[in-house]
């Protein structure tokens, strides 16, 4: 007697808003382009060190994610933020000399 597999219907959540979605797609491009907060990054080519292990990438996406903060409206309201937090990290993680300004709290570094 074959077991059937119940079927799962899934609600559809709403889209991110445009303005999150706007700010992942500029900080992708700076972050593959090299271009990421040229004030602190500038003559690192922090690239190869983010694709040799991907829990790297992963890393850097989370503390992006976390430090990124969005109004009831949907809009940003700290883009430059979060994109310094994470070049804050990128940096560290490639020149062990460096020192994270205010130092990472556990919650900008949790893995979602």
């Amino acid at each position: 007697m074959a077991e059937t597999v119940p079927v799962l219907h899934y609600q559809r959540v709403g889209q991110l808003p445009e303005d999150v979605r706007s700010c992942y797609r500029f900080f992708a491009f700076y972050l593959a382009n090299g271009t990421l907060c040229l004030d602190l990054l500038d003559g690192i080519d922090y690239r190869p060190a983010l694709m040799r292990f991907a829990s790297t990438l992963e890393q850097v996406m989370a503390v992006f994610s976390n430090v990124l903060d969005v109004d009831e409206r949907g809009r940003v309201t700290n883009a430059g933020d979060a994109e310094w937090r994470a070049a804050q990290y990128i940096r560290r993680y490639c020149d062990r000399e460096y020192t994270v300004e205010p130092p990472f709290e556990a919650w900008e570094l949790e893995l979602p």
